[in-house]
Parts: C-alpha cells; sequence; structure tokens
C-alpha cells in the first residue's frame, strides 16, 4: 500500500530533513583522515537527540548505529566501529531523522584527502546520477523513468549499478512502498502521484554491478571489491518538477570552507 501525503505531512518531512542536513554537516566537519567512523556516529547520534528528534537507523530490524558508514568497497549499511579513515577512501554516509512521527532519509559520499581520478569520477558520476533521477520524479510519470534514467546515465559513463538494493517511499514509516530501482525501462512500474514521498539512492560501482553480504549481516560491498558510492534525497512529487524534501547545501557549505 502506498501511503499519500498532505502538505502538512510534508511540511513536517521538511522539519525532519532540515535536522538531517545539518546532522550530515556535523559529521562532514570531521571527515579526515584518522577519525573513527564510531566516532562520527557518536557527533550524529548527539546532534539528532539535542534537536528533539530520533535517529531513524539506530535500532532498526536491530541496526546497532544512527549512521551506515559504508567505505570504499562497502556499498551501504556499513556499521561504524573503530576503522580509522585513511588518504583515498571513498565513504558513503547514510543517515535518517524520525521527527513529529515523519522520517526523512538520505545520503552523502566523500573523499578522504587525496583521492584517485576513477574514484572522483565515481563520485561525479553518482551524484549526478541521482539528480537524473530526480529529474523524472513527476506527476504522471513511472517509477521506470526514475530508474531508467539513472541506470542509462550511470552506465553511458562506464560504471554500473547495484541492483539488489533500492529506493523507497517514505513517510511515518523509514521504508514504504513503492520501491525505486536504480536500473529498469521507461513507461514500467507504478505511476507516480502528488502526495507519494519517495528515497531516490543510486547505487554505483566502479566496477561489476555485483554484491554480497558480509558476515555482521549488515555491510553489503561489492563482490570484486571495486569502490562504491551512494547519494540519496528524499522527494516529493509534484507536478512539472519534483521537491526535493532533503537537503545537501549545509554539507557543501562545510566542503567550501575545507
Amino acid at each position: 500500500m502506498i501511503f499519500f501525503k498532505t502538505e502538512d505531512d510534508i511540511n513536517i518531512i521538511k522539519e525532519s530533513a532540515l535536522i538531517l542536513g545539518k546532522a550530515h554537516a556535523e559529521v562532514a566537519k570531521l571527515l579526515e583522515v584518522g577519525v573513527s567512523t564510531k566516532e562520527l556516529d557518536r557527533v550524529a547520534f548527539e546532534f539528532i537527540k539535542d534537536n528533539l528528534a530520533e535517529p531513524s537507523f539506530k535500532g532498526y530490524n536491530g541496526f546497532p548505529a544512527s549512521l551506515c558508514i559504508s567505505v570504499n568497497e562497502q556499498v551501504v549499511h556499513g556499521i561504524p566501529g573503530d576503522y580509522k579513515l585513511k588518504e583515498g577512501d571513498v565513504v558513503s554516509i547514510d543517515c535518517g531523522v524520525y521527527y513529529k512521527g515523519f522520517h526523512s532519509d538520505s545520503a552523502y559520499s566523500y573523499g578522504i584527502g587525496e583521492i584517485d581520478s576513477s574514484s572522483a569520477e565515481l563520485l561525479d558520476v553518482t551524484k549526478r546520477s541521482l539528480y537524473k533521477g530526480i529529474d523524472e520524479a513527476i506527476v504522471g510519470n513511472r517509477v521506470g523513468d526514475i530508474a531508467s534514467s539513472v541506470q542509462s546515465f550511470v552506465e553511458g559513463k562506464g560504471f554500473s549499478i547495484v541492483r539488489e538494493l533500492v529506493g523507497h517511499g517514505v513517510g511515518k514509516n523509514l521504508h514504504e512502498s513503492p520501491e525505486v530501482p536504480n536500473y529498469g525501462k521507461r513507461g514500467r512500474g507504478i505511476k507516480l502521484e502528488e502526495g507519494m514521498v519517495l528515497a531516490i539512492e543510486p547505487m554505483v560501482n566502479v566496477g561489476k554491478k555485483n554484491v554480497m553480504q558480509e558476515n555482521d549481516g549488515w555491510t553489503i560491498r561489492t563482490t570484486d571489491r571495486s569502490k562504491s558510492a551512494h547519494f540519496e534525497h528524499t522527494v516529493a512529487i509534484r507536478q512539472g518538477k519534483a521537491e526535493i524534501l532533503t537537503t545537501f547545501e549545509f554539507i557543501e557549505a562545510v566542503l567550501k570552507r575545507k
């Protein structure tokens, strides 16, 4: 079942998303060689709680942290721990915030220090593919239009799209219908309507598309151990142009100062 949101609901998701965007920025300030992923998680948890919200991920199906932090060949769902970031790492940070009964969800990927040209292109292509998908998230289109747009852009640049993991509806539940794959055919899938709120989240690999789950039961990594990146926005379906509810503004202000 798809849960349609009222304008009041969407406004609350925007409030949640504002806290989320600022939490991401607090983490971005600390991203440098030598910082541990559990320290990043601690900072996000404290910021979200200080803003009278809850981290959506912590405790979700038993997940132990507020952030999913996935490094290099890890695609998504990495568990923060003792690992310390190294020069040249590619790091995906995924976070959700629950506020006034609604979730918001977004992810951003970073290069640590000097990264190689392949990693830089991976980050650029993944981020641009997110906006290619968002361009299709309008009333009257179908989920397949989002999926096809992402896939054709990414594969046209020589990268591969993860297929086992998908975007999703967002609202009172962190994951709602419909699923939003990052591959598919135009004109297929559920028709997009006003009141739908979706998390669009391309996951892109340098090497092959295949992934596997690590022994921790959470972390997904590339089978060939090639690097992967992940960007995500929560968006509301609108006439003519999607409304992006989450924001990278605070993250990118931090990055410009670095």
